[in-house]
């Protein structure tokens, strides 16, 4: 393993030590479903709250669970 240091000078060392580790764990541990819609689609789905909204209701009348 090479030990040299090899951080550029343009970067402060004050913004290296400025990170928090482990900040984002818990939202990767928890995964992601992402989902890209179409743009027409957008104006009707404006959020996820919309989306999540109707794919309930979609359930729901087709008596799908989850």
């Amino acid at each position: 393993m090479n030990d040299e240091d090899t951080l550029r000078p343009e970067y402060p060392a004050d913004l290296i030590k400025s990170g928090v580790r482990g900040k984002y764990v818990k939202r990767y541990r928890e995964g992601t479903n992402i989902v890209v819609i179409s743009p027409e689609l957008h104006k009707l789905f404006p959020d996820s709250d919309s989306v999540n909204k109707a794919l309930r209701e979609y359930a729901k009348e087709h008596e799908i669970s989850a």
